[in-house]
């Protein structure tokens, strides 16, 4: 089949996340069984416009708001050329209904709802448009489409905040950790952190509350490992003990994690988490807050806590650091074990080829 995967940025992209490891790894392995795979994206500065990996056709063009008329043109223009579009929605979609043949199979894929963090990172305006196109306008223009969503909590935020309907289903994240060997635990106290630094994840939570763990616990140290907008003001005002890494290798960054005795994510919301599954398959357990999707990703009481929104997260912090030992670390491994991206990639597969999906992992 011809098949076009269209995603706001790839995993090469700067600013990539847990969606675009997401988007590529269903790409790569429909590429692999035979498919001829297109991930159309976002074009950041110093990325070729055009270049092969893995046998998928990367196509780049436009920048963060462009991208989407871009896209849509592109897809215009071959729209008697591909047999499925997965179209992936991060906040927005591309709205490839509107411009592929009838025929062509569209799936859209949504990893959460944005509609309270347009506030947070566009005007009012802009934030309204936001949830407009996020809402009713991709209500309207994939009402006939089948949807994907990566875990019940963004099964509930569509069906409950975006009026979404028609039949959803979970295709879950897998994972994969670059292999570290045996790493020691780190012999002091030390949290890391693993992702994109915006103004959802609450970073500053985590720094506001540095400064009490530390009187707890001198020596206690936090690793920040991630890049984006909210790195220099982060950065500014950085308390001691805290560690700010920037982009790691995949190999450096397993291995931090592997040392670290908790993860620690403080985001306002998720459609999974897939840090946190990848600090559990390393037997490192997560603190985080009792919201969409890390209510998922997170076992409490298994595979780490959830704190009530709003919770003092030192508090929090200081309480899983006191209850946590080595059956944390087995649960973690166990629970990241029952996630695969072949078996994620197979059930998307048998969606887009027209075969009966059954019900997967927390379906409802």
């Amino acid at each position: 089949m011809n098949i076009a995967v269209v995603n706001w940025r790839d995993p090469w992209h700067p600013l990539a996340g847990g969606a675009e490891t997401y988007a590529w790894e269903m790409a790569r392995r429909f590429a692999a069984s035979g498919d001829q795979v297109w991930f159309v994206t976002a074009r950041a500065p110093g990325q070729r416009g055009r270049e092969s990996v893995e046998g998928v056709r990367l196509v780049r063009m436009g920048g963060a708001f462009t991208v989407y008329p871009l896209v849509l043109v592109w897809l215009l223009l071959r729209r008697s050329v591909f047999d499925v579009v997965l179209d992936c929605q991060n906040g927005i979609p591309f709205f490839a209904p509107l411009v592929v043949r009838r025929r062509t199979k569209v799936v859209c894929v949504v990893h959460h709802v944005h509609d309270r963090q347009f506030e947070m990172h566009l005007s009012r305006w802009l934030a309204a448009l936001g949830r407009f196109l996020e809402g009713p306008a991709s209500r309207w223009a994939y009402r006939g489409c089948d949807s994907v969503a990566v875990s019940p909590s963004t099964v509930r935020a569509m069906r409950e905040r975006l009026g979404w309907l028609g039949p959803i289903r979970i295709v879950p994240n897998g994972v994969s950790v670059a292999p570290v060997g045996n790493v020691r635990k780190s012999p002091v106290p030390r949290l890391v952190y693993v992702g994109r630094l915006v103004a959802h994840k609450r970073v500053h939570l985590l720094l506001d509350a540095v400064e009490q763990l530390r009187k707890r616990w001198p020596d206690l140290v936090v690793d920040v490992v991630g890049r984006g907008p909210e790195e220099e003001r982060l950065r500014a005002r950085l308390p001691d003990g805290v560690i700010m890494h920037g982009w790691l290798p995949e190999e450096e960054k397993a291995r931090l994690i592997a040392g670290a005795w908790l993860q620690v994510n403080a985001s306002q919301g998720e459609g999974w988490g897939l840090c946190v599954l990848e600090a559990a398959a390393l037997g490192v357990p997560t603190v985080a807050y009792d919201v969409d999707g890390l209510r998922d990703a997170v076992r409490h009481g298994e595979t780490g806590w959830l704190l009530p929104e709003g919770m003092d997260l030192a508090k929090g912090i200081t309480a899983a650091l006191d209850e946590q030992d080595n059956t944390y670390s087995k649960k973690c491994r166990e629970w990241a074990g029952t996630f695969c991206w072949d078996r994620s990639a197979e059930r998307m597969a048998a969606l887009v080829r027209g075969r009966t999906v059954p019900p997967g992992w927390a379906e409802r």
